[in-house]
């Protein structure tokens, strides 16, 4: 007795950034490959089919792809990043940072609690 079928697995290769076609907002695509592999008592043999395709990341829809154009989504994806703008760094409370005069705080009055009604 033989024990045959097939498996599908789906493996995330990239995520690019582009203006979705469904919601129209600039998010995040993950670029993913569905393997469906001939199984032969369980275990995953060969491969017979392989599928590309997106995901928005913002409203779920996926669009097809074929082979060539997942390349250019995963090259679009590997080139060089943008170095991300240096942000001076965020000023902890109640310290006086280097070169700033310290701050006068105003004093609040706190008033005693009231007895009786």
């Amino acid at each position: 007795m033989l024990i045959y079928g097939w498996r599908k697995s789906v493996q995330e290769l990239a995520t690019a950034t582009y203006l979705c076609g469904n919601c129209q907002n600039p998010s995040a695509h993950a670029l993913r490959r569905a393997v469906t592999r001939f199984t032969l008592f369980f275990i995953p043999l060969f491969p017979i089919s392989s599928k590309y395709f997106t995901v928005c990341t913002f409203c779920g829809m996926t669009n097809k792809l074929t082979k060539d154009e997942a390349q250019q989504v995963q090259a679009m994806q590997q080139q060089a990043p943008q170095p991300m703008p240096q942000q001076p760094p965020v000023p902890q409370a109640g310290y006086p940072q280097p070169g700033h005069a310290p701050q006068q705080y105003p004093q609040q009055q706190i008033q005693p609690p009231r007895q009786g009604f």
